[in-house]
């Protein structure tokens, strides 16, 4: 213990006998550190709170998105390079006149200065940190909050006209889109018509190109044929019913059966003429079945005879009915099987002519699938349009995007960074530090003993005493001089750091 208490007494004297040394390094050190501190600008930050209310009156599919998108896009356009050059000119930091470089540098500084943070879904704060080195500690807190005040303002601004402005150049771009794609569907209709016209009778008529046409009437002849297998199966069925039922009864009377065969007959020669009235010609399948039925009744009738049954009975009414019947579905299955015949005709006369003009049919198709391509872009079009219009017409009429401020920016009165004082501070004591360590490390350099007891050690021989100094007293009053000195330089470095504290708080009173 009293060894290491010999140690601490030989550097606090190694120190001591050095103590210009430390004033010295202690005031070089001081110095620079704080014309360090003093070259680091203050930095003022400003807050804000902005409500952004999205009013979502049409649906996502006709409003140009949901509310949460257009809080995202909101977040990203509002320190958008367009409103931050806005942002630079309307506080000065650029001039009307600048430069695209003067107007990219700004930009990136207000960039690097602004953060949005979204606090909940539609509150944003937003942070101004402003510390410029040419301005004054009062002009940075100035311009802090000037910096939000106009971001607000330019903000607001583009959100009242940019929507309103979006929905014009939308409607005039949709416009010029579907004028070109009505122009393309002109054309190429005039190209259809010419190519049907060059190529009569080898394309078949009827619209869609002869691949759809034999695809549709493929499927239109499987339902005929699984109605054309009903209507078999409903005929055989009434073949069987009729051939199992008498054709007279026993008993007398004039034949009512004959009469009610007849009437039959009259009413379908009447509707047969009021088909031919209409415009129907004999190829017409429910003249062919009225026909077919027409002359099943005239047999009939003529089995009958004119006066209806002899005397050994009369017609039986349930055979007549199904004659009728009977005839109805023959009529139905000759009917079905005319349009049967029909498609089958229909379908090999278009794939005769594909297999005769294959390069013809493949144009046709390539034309008819231009047109449908075509066709479904412009009208996909005209739906976006009107959903342009209905968004722009809302966004007149309301307002679709509504911004409170909530908190408006801060004035502020003390700089957020840096800490002066303290940094003032770390530099006093690094500089007093210093000038220690720099004393003592020369005493480890400089082959001196502050003792006789280590002079004794390094040696490694006794010794036998030694001599302490004799201080005059003209020597002492030379000491004193020198440690009042000392104290002057001292308490001058104390002094030069007391003055910056000083200083740096007026000027924060100056700010306030």
């Amino acid at each position: 213990m009293n060894g290491l208490y010999d140690e601490f007494r030989v550097a606090l004297h190694s120190v001591w006998t050095r103590r210009w040394l430390v004033l010295g390094v202690a005031w070089a050190i001081c110095i620079l550190g704080w014309l360090a501190v003093a070259s680091i600008p203050n930095r003022y930050d400003s807050r804000a709170r902005l409500l952004v209310e999205v009013n979502q009156i049409l649906p996502d599919d006709a409003g140009g998105g949901g509310g949460g998108q257009q809080l995202d896009q909101i977040r990203d356009t509002l320190t958008s390079a367009r409103n931050l050059e806005k942002v630079a000119t309307t506080t000065g930091l650029i001039g009307a006149d600048a430069g695209e470089r003067d107007k990219a540098g700004a930009v990136a500084m207000l960039q690097q200065s602004i953060k949005v943070v979204p606090q909940q879904q539609n509150i944003f704060e937003i942070t101004s940190s402003v510390g410029v080195n040419s301005l004054s500690d009062a002009d940075n807190a100035k311009l802090a909050s000037g910096v939000l005040d106009s971001l607000i303002t330019v903000f607001r601004d583009d959100q009242l006209r940019g929507g309103r402005m979006d929905a014009r150049e939308g409607l005039k771009f949709l416009d010029a889109q579907i004028a070109d794609r009505e122009k393309a569907l002109r054309e190429i209709e005039a190209r259809r018509a010419q190519f049907e016209a060059q190529n009569i009778g080898l394309i078949p008529g009827g619209s869609g190109s002869p691949a759809q046409r034999v695809d549709a009437a493929r499927a239109e002849l499987s339902q005929i044929d699984s109605q054309l297998l009903s209507a078999q199966a409903q005929l055989s069925a009434a073949n069987g019913q009729l051939a199992s039922t008498p054709a007279t009864i026993p008993g007398g009377g004039n034949g009512v059966g004959g009469g009610v065969a007849r009437q039959q007959l009259a009413g379908a020669q009447s509707e047969l003429s009021s088909m031919h009235a209409r415009g129907l010609t004999d190829a017409h399948p429910d003249v062919i079945a009225l026909k077919s039925q027409i002359a099943s009744l005239k047999a009939q009738a003529d089995r009958e005879g004119n006066g209806g049954g002899g005397g050994g009975g009369m017609q039986n009414p349930a055979y007549a009915s199904l004659a009728a019947m009977r005839a109805e579905r023959q009529a139905t299955v000759s009917a079905l099987g005319a349009r049967k015949s029909q498609l089958l005709g229909d379908i090999a006369k278009i794939t005769s002519q594909q297999i005769q003009n294959p390069g013809i049919a493949a144009e046709y198709d390539r034309i008819n699938g231009e047109y449908t391509a075509l066709k479904a872009q412009y009208d996909k079009l005209l739906g976006q349009r009107e959903q342009v219009r209905m968004r722009g017409e809302v966004q007149t009429e309301t307002d679709a995007i509504k911004v409170e401020l909530l908190d408006p920016p801060s004035k502020p009165t003390s700089p957020a960074a840096p800490n002066r004082p303290l940094f003032l501070t770390l530099v006093l004591f690094a500089g007093i530090g210093g000038g220690i360590a720099a004393a003592f490390g020369l005493s480890q350099v400089r082959t001196s003993y502050a003792t006789a007891a280590k002079l004794e050690r390094a040696s490694g021989l006794p010794v036998i005493g030694s001599i302490t100094e004799v201080v005059t007293p003209d020597r002492h009053v030379e000491r004193r001089k020198r440690l009042v000195w000392l104290a002057g330089g001292a308490g001058a470095l104390v002094g030069l750091y007391a003055l910056l504290l000083i200083v740096e708080f007026v000027q924060r009173g100056m700010v306030a």
